[in-house]
């Protein structure tokens, strides 16, 4: 993938190396060249100093052939004017940006972009560390459904997953296990020390919680 990333702080240099390590060409766009350092000599994709909403700055970047374009720099303005050229102009597929304002996520997330709100994300990420250790809302861009981790007890072992499964409630998506780690097909067996990972409606965790025992 052709994927321009604007904004080298620490995300978007850790993003950048992510992406160009698996092969991915990565172009970074800052307005100072000096934080093009924190990618390191290893890094083999192209740097370029200037704005990231500069019109001529992003066809010299390639974003004409883009198939994704990141705007993670530390201004909300600037990601989501950036954001915007690379949706509305250049037609980018795939458009992210990042937001510190909660407030402003809402109102941008209209406008079409895929928004990513650490602010947000952070919180509730605390919220779940203190309230359910092992649930997790934040894996699912919704307030509907979370993410919850499930020890196999002496009541699940030994039982199918499609016996665990609660239509429209909860479905187990993984299994990690001592050797690894499995997609469960509805009649794989629950061994001992599993760990069921597993997509849950939030209105019914209580309900779900109780029956399963954990």
């Amino acid at each position: 993938m052709h994927i321009i990333i604007v904004g080298c702080g620490r995300v978007g240099s850790e993003l950048a190396k992510l992406l160009a390590s698996e092969g991915h060409d990565v172009v970074v766009i800052d307005k100072s060249a000096a934080s093009f350092e924190r990618l390191g000599a290893a890094f083999n994709g192209l740097t370029m100093p200037g704005n990231g909403f500069d019109l001529g700055l992003l066809k010299q970047a390639g974003i004409e052939k883009a198939d994704a374009f990141c705007a993670v720099t530390n201004g909300d303005n600037t990601n989501l004017i950036s954001a915007q050229v690379a949706k509305k102009i250049f037609k980018v597929p795939k458009v992210i940006a990042r937001v510190y304002d909660p407030q402003r996520a809402h109102i941008y997330a209209t406008l079409g972009l895929d928004i990513i709100s650490g602010t947000i994300l952070f919180a509730a990420m605390l919220r779940d560390k203190i309230i359910e250790s092992r649930f997790s809302s934040y894996l699912i861009e919704t307030k509907e459904l979370g993410v919850i981790e499930i020890d196999a007890g002496a009541s699940l072992i030994g039982k199918p997953i499609k016996e665990v499964n609660i239509p429209e409630e909860l479905l187990v998506v993984a299994i990690r296990r001592l050797d690894g780690v499995i997609i469960p097909s509805p009649q794989t067996i629950l061994r001992p020390k599993d760990i069921l990972m597993a997509v849950v409606k939030v209105e019914s965790l209580r309900r779900i919680k109780e029956k399963l025992n954990f």
